[in-house]
């Protein structure tokens, strides 16, 4: 296939709201995707609605080796499809790649197989669902954003953030792409192993006073694992994790209250995509996310009991469900 401006693996609610957006201002992009969707999208091309309301056509692949050349990879599959996209993907000649999948695993592989030269830091702070009618909802567009991953500043990453924001989905460049990440990380983890276990709308357990705990409480874990790896936390993703670390019991549970009521007034309906997919009966990202964590920590010879039950407990409904 001919180079191509982006190539972005999976076709998802991020994926295809980010491929939807970059083909509409001109960008030449090509999916990699699975036969059933890429059905869909031939028949009616990526459609989006909410925060834009559009139908772009796109076109898609379906066997990953036949992408020859692209300027950037986006990988945007589920963490446990990575390992096989990246073995179909060798060969391609491929400029720049970066991941906004959930975990800090994603970085590991992506140098694995393309060199760490050609790897950036991302993540996305946005938020889409999957309809079974094939249409995305696009329901938050706040930052994507990406980096270097050894802290420096680089006109690539500009260019990449400036690209897709030119596109119409937020983005930005950031040297301390490794803070933001695990930032994210950090508060990634307590909301999808709530969700996991409540199968509540995202507000409802950052507000109610025991959960709210929770989440307070396996931040800090993330954070010690953060701090054991030589990354400081930041308050500049979706939660405040620098300050819930930092701050006592009750101004940390005052700190998620507010994020809970905001979340309530201007996204009532969000649901972790871990929820979606517990529902509609797909695998979750287990062993990439929480698993590759508690690795991490085993490494370190760091105790993280809270997490560890977590995993256990996440892990375990997600092998007997069904």
């Amino acid at each position: 296939m001919p180079e191509v401006d982006f190539a972005i693996a999976g076709a998802g609610a991020l994926g295809s709201i980010i491929g939807a957006h970059l083909a509409r201002s001109g960008q030449s992009v090509v999916m990699l995707v699975r036969a059933r969707r890429a059905h869909q999208i031939a028949q009616d091309g990526l459609r989006i609605q909410g925060l834009a309301e559009f139908s772009q056509p796109v076109p898609a692949l379906t066997d990953p080796s036949e992408l020859t050349d692209a300027s950037v990879l986006i990988i945007a599959t589920k963490t446990y499809a990575t390992e096989a996209v990246l073995a179909s993907l060798g060969r391609a000649d491929v400029g720049v790649a970066f991941s906004i999948q959930n975990g800090m695993m994603k970085n590991e592989q992506l140098t694995a197989t393309f060199g760490k030269e050609r790897v950036l830091g991302s993540l996305a702070n946005l938020s889409g669902e999957m309809l079974d009618s094939g249409e995305v909802l696009f329901t938050r567009n706040a930052n994507l954003f990406v980096g270097e991953l050894d802290g420096r500043d680089s006109a690539r990453a500009r260019r990449i953030a400036a690209t897709i924001d030119a596109a119409g989905v937020r983005a930005s460049a950031d040297p301390d792409i490794l803070s933001l990440e695990w930032s994210k990380f950090a508060s990634w983890v307590p909301m999808m192993a709530l969700s996991v276990i409540t199968r509540a709308l995202t507000w409802k357990y950052v507000i109610d006073p025991g959960t709210a705990l929770v989440v307070v409480r396996l931040v800090r874990e993330v954070g010690m694992l953060a701090a054991a790896c030589g990354v400081r936390l930041s308050d500049r993703t979706t939660l405040p994790v620098a300050a819930i670390c930092r701050e006592s019991d009750q101004d940390a549970l005052a700190l998620l209250r507010i994020f809970g009521l905001d979340m309530k007034s201007n996204a009532p309906e969000h649901r972790m995509s871990t929820l979606q997919d517990l529902e509609a009966g797909r695998p979750l990202e287990v062993e990439e996310t929480l698993g590759h964590a508690m690795r991490k920590a085993a490494q370190l010879n760091l105790s993280l009991p809270l997490l560890s039950s977590f995993y256990d407990l996440v892990a375990g409904i997600d092998r007997i469900r069904g």
